[in-house]
């Protein structure tokens, strides 16, 4: 059977046929063939019948093969790549050889299946893959932000190379929107500038927005690309001032004159009030960021801190239809707020495809604003060793009481310092529990003394890493932390060889939503081009993950740390078929050629929602 093609609809003369030779004789109106011809004919009706109620009870079967060889990657141990898989419904029935599982179609025993083989291989449609493409599991970004995506796509800044070019582009955006032209009053909102690519790495200003004469007297407010730092005009600041002189766990930075700049660090981007989003702004963004992580292959986002507004969004979404993508929420934990541990239940929609069972806390903030949590001050900056933005006494006090209350506690913990008092606090809770029932996880865990990294494998803590994070941070980080500390920054193989297990995201927006990016730099640790501050061969390579590795990474890794490893992240007999058909074989082609690779089709529950079989 060629590649592509779908065979259906078996009529009762190929049922006859089974070997291919007519049963057919010459016409005769003897007593013989006349008994022999009605037999025929009743064999035929049982036949036909019995193959009506074969495909009546599995109308919506079909295989996915590949023509040549077993190029589907299934991420089961037992069975790691296979020819087809079978999806009745939304679930995957059987996988193996075609002939396999034709048989695993029939409910009847040998030797009547093997009679009925011809007639179920001619009624199943097969979608044979492409030569040199594979399939594997539905890919899972276990750190992202869903709303904020979406959000960024409005006025996207990164990649411009200095202040000025941020600011051209900012302008541009205003003129090719009429709607914001003409209304001064429109808030304009954008995000992805990092001062770190520009020459003197300086902090923006109000000041560099308000001199632009189409920018001057409207509300700008743009994310940092680490999503760390608001950068802000003068009359976007107005609704908020005065600001105070101080802020736990965050920055407010004045000028000599003792103005604020413009520039919200951390925690005092909280301090920025700013308009109501509605329904329709939030259904938009949602939308957007849908789109693009379909076309990336993503069935399942790991969403890592859901304020409630969003949180109340995606309820609604999901209340209202089936949500188009599986959503597993974080709920943003607020320190000012009441403790809701014991008064909220964890929430798992009747379709998984909501999820909302873990609370996300903010432990310091991120090593590019120099708000990561360090044990000795920044080599750049030894004014600094970074900040918690939590106080120890609050996390002893809720991560039990969340762990207790049956919450899946997950911490942003960067610098080191912070990651060995969140391991110190998840120690003392963690005596005498479970472990793999409440698979408490450290986000980001970038930086860790080799003490804490066999402390994690000990704990049973996941690390949820995000390998693009490393390949941008390379060109800057060694003038941050010195050539001996830096060692300890992005150690994924050392972290997996002292027993922990990771998981792997984007963190997008703030890098590519793109998981073959994530894939590549995991196993290269190279940018885009080829290069690194250690030279082709990767910077640190000895920290690389191999392949099976990063694909774990992506798939049954992440669904083991949502808590669906029993029904996602393999192409398992059982589990849902959500999987992906990639252009070219990621796991065998040479690194140069992952980037190019495009996804011809994504699978959520058996159904097509982007490209095609």
């Amino acid at each position: 059977m060629p590649p592509h093609s779908k065979v259906t609809g078996a009529s009762l003369s190929s049922v006859a046929n089974v070997n291919g030779q007519s049963k057919r004789g010459p016409t005769s109106t003897s007593t013989g063939s006349v008994g022999t011809r009605l037999k025929s004919l009743v064999v035929l009706s049982v036949l036909a019948g019995i193959s009506g109620i074969l495909f009546r009870h599995n109308p919506s079967s079909y295989a996915v093969c590949s023509s040549n060889d077993q190029a589907i990657y299934t991420v089961d141990s037992t069975k790691p790549q296979v020819q087809c898989i079978l999806i009745s419904g939304s679930r995957i029935q059987s996988t193996g050889f075609l002939d396999d599982i034709i048989k695993s179609r029939s409910p009847y025993t040998q030797p009547f299946t093997n009679f009925l083989q011809g007639v179920l291989r001619q009624d199943l449609p097969i979608h044979y893959i492409p030569e040199g493409s594979i399939v594997v599991p539905g890919l899972s970004d276990s750190h992202a932000h869903i709303l904020e995506y979406g959000a960024t796509q409005q006025l996207p800044l990164e990649g411009t190379k200095s202040v000025s070019e941020t600011v051209e582009r900012v302008k541009n955006f205003i003129l090719s929107n009429p709607d914001i032209l003409n209304d001064k009053t429109k808030i304009v909102t954008g995000g992805g500038w990092d001062h770190t690519s520009w020459p003197s790495s300086v902090w923006p200003t109000a000041a560099d927005l308000d001199k632009d004469p189409v920018i001057k007297g409207r509300p700008v407010v743009l994310q940092s690309k680490d999503c760390h730092a608001l950068w802000v005009s003068s009359e976007a600041m107005k609704g908020s001032l005065p600001f105070p002189k101080e802020v736990d766990g965050g920055v407010v930075v004045y000028d000599d004159q003792g103005n604020p700049t413009g520039l919200l660090l951390d925690n005092a981007q909280e301090l920025l009030k700013q308009p109501e989003l509605t329904n329709d702004d939030l259904l938009r963004r949602f939308l957007v960021t849908v789109r693009d992580a379909h076309r990336h292959g993503l069935t399942s986002i790991h969403d890592a801190g859901l304020d409630p507004m969003s949180l109340a969004f995606f309820k609604t979404q999901a209340e209202n239809g089936k949500l188009p993508i599986r959503i597993y929420g974080m709920k943003y934990f607020n320190e000012t707020a009441e403790y809701f541990g014991d008064k909220l239940k964890p929430l798992v929609s009747a379709d998984n495809r909501l999820s909302v069972r873990s609370v996300k806390i903010f432990a310091d903030g991120a090593l590019r604003t120099g708000g990561a949590a360090l044990y000795e001050p920044y080599d750049d900056n030894p004014s600094t060793n970074g900040f918690m933005r939590i106080e120890s006494s609050v996390l002893y006090d809720v991560i039990p009481k969340f762990l207790r209350d049956g919450w899946q506690v997950n911490v942003h913990a960067i610098g080191d310092r912070a990651n060995g008092i969140i391991l110190d606090v998840f120690e003392s809770s963690l005596k005498g529990v479970n472990v793999t029932a409440l698979r408490p996880r450290l986000e980001h865990a970038q930086m860790m003394t080799v003490a804490d990294m066999k402390r994690l494998g000990k704990l049973g803590v996941i690390a949820s890493v995000q390998p693009t994070h490393a390949i941008s941070d390379m060109w800057y980080a060694q003038e941050r932390l010195g050539p001996k500390r830096i060692r300890s920054l992005y150690a994924f193989r050392s972290i997996l060889d002292n027993g922990a297990r990771i998981t792997l995201g984007s963190d997008f927006p703030v890098e590519s939503m793109n998981p073959l990016s994530g894939f590549y730099a995991a196993i290269t640790r190279l940018s885009p081009t080829g290069e690194s501050p250690h030279g082709p061969g990767g910077w640190f390579p000895e920290q690389r993950l191999t392949r099976e590795e990063a694909l774990r990474g992506m798939t049954i890794d992440p669904a083991y740390a949502s808590f669906t490893e029993g029904f996602l992240g393999s192409l398992e007999v059982g589990k849902l078929a959500d999987f992906v058909v990639l252009s070219k074989d990621i796991m065998t082609v040479p690194a140069s050629e992952i980037l190019s690779t495009k996804v011809l089709g994504t699978v959520i529950e058996g159904q097509v929602v982007y490209g095609e079989l």
